[in-house]
């Protein structure tokens, strides 16, 4: 970093990935900053900037002494230890020493005392919530949201004739031939935990009724008449229930039922073509059932409004993925046990091709990736009627 490139950093102020310190005066209050910046996004701390942006720069001793604290900060105060980098600014009111934290590899982080750290805004502040830590482990493969046990479920909550023809489809064998009893078949299966309730993945995939177990887990659709959400003036609604099965194939007729056909040439005797292809429908909601974030209690949206139809699923892009490495074809395998299974039901391929074929069939897509809204939009844009 040039001296021109910190001092236009600094002029942009403090932010969730930009923290300024005119000194350190104790190793704590340096390891609370690591520990954030690690179980977030990243970041970097500008020591020798005071809070209201003014370079009070440090000397060659108090640089000395700060990469002791740095060095103590890192090695003794934060758990596990993380890779952090300094650099040394010249700047005509003294040195500026920038500490560049890296999103953390090993989330969550925490401090000597057992605090664990997060962004919010400038700010730090302790991450309290179990879903939110359970957040962290997530990104470090740790745990899948889709091992999670579902209170209050067990073998008998399965709808043994569906999981029998998935069984019979996928060993081709009947399930009476297993060889092993039925709860056997489902831990073998990782569909449930050591006590035999079911994980969400087996309780999404085959439970009777799903919804009655994980309520916040189904797909809330809404057609507006124009641009805009309304609260009372609405075209179509549903609440869209049952397995993933069922819930892909109601959201993919909502979705059909609520585009146009557009003649394109043909007869008026024909039934047209639709405004978008069914193709595009199909690799966005089974992408959304399959990587969605489950540690994240809210339904899968699907909003149409007369000029965009927008598919929000919680939680953000997990790790370091972003837009371009997805639209790429590079994939996280969020929901292991959910895409293994999803593969062999649904029109859905699990190599990271889904976004690309959308793209290929229809490619006025946008993706946002809310990170600090913890989701993930992908937005059609509908095609003016010709």
């Amino acid at each position: 970093m040039t001296a021109i490139e910190l001092l236009d950093t600094i002029r942009r102020g403090e932010d969730s990935r930009h923290q300024f310190k005119r000194v350190v005066k104790q190793e704590m209050e340096l390891a609370e900053d690591i520990v954030a910046f690690s179980n977030c996004d990243g970041g970097q701390i500008f020591v020798g900037v005071a809070d209201d942006g003014t370079v009070t720069g440090l000397t060659t001793r108090e640089v000395a002494d700060l990469n002791k604290r740095i060095s103590n900060a890192a090695s003794q105060f934060v758990r596990p230890e993380p890779q952090i980098l300094t650099e040394n600014i010249e700047t005509p009111n003294g040195l500026v020493v920038v500490v560049s934290v890296p999103s953390g590899m090993a989330k969550p982080y925490q401090d000597k005392d057992g605090n664990f750290w997060v962004k919010k805004g400038a700010d730090n502040r302790k991450a309290l919530a179990r879903e939110e830590l359970q957040r962290m482990f997530q990104n470090s493969d740790l745990i899948h949201a889709d091992a999670t046990p579902v209170a209050n479920t067990s073998e008998n909550d399965i709808n043994l004739l569906y999981f029998s023809q998935i069984f019979q489809m996928q060993f081709g064998k009947p399930l009476e031939k297993a060889g092993v009893p039925f709860s056997r078949v489902l831990s073998n299966l990782d569909l449930c935990a050591v006590d035999g309730r079911l994980n969400i993945a087996g309780t999404l995939l085959f439970a009777t009724e799903p919804h009655l177990r994980l309520p916040a887990f189904i797909i809330k659709a809404v057609s507006f008449p124009s641009d805009l959400i309304d609260a009372t003036n609405y075209l179509d609604s549903k609440d869209i229930t049952g397995n993933i099965a069922q819930m892909f194939d109601e959201a993919v007729r909502f979705l059909r039922n609520n585009m146009r056909n557009f003649q394109a040439g043909q007869s008026v005797n024909s039934v047209g073509k639709p405004e978008i292809p069914p193709l595009v429908w199909e690799e966005l909601v089974a992408n959304a059932l399959v990587h969605r974030n489950y540690f994240v209690s809210a339904p899968i949206r699907i909003f149409i409004f007369s000029n965009r139809v927008e598919i929000i699923s919680p939680g953000h892009l997990p790790n370091s993925m972003t837009v371009e490495n997805m639209k790429s074809g590079i994939s996280n395998m969020r929901n292991p046990i959910l895409a293994s299974f999803v593969a062999k039901i649904l029109p859905y391929r699990g190599l990271g091709s889904g976004i690309i074929r959308s793209l290929q069939a229809y490619p006025d897509i946008d993706f946002i990736d809310d990170r600090d809204g913890n989701q993930f939009k992908a937005v059609v844009k509908r095609p003016a009627q010709p």
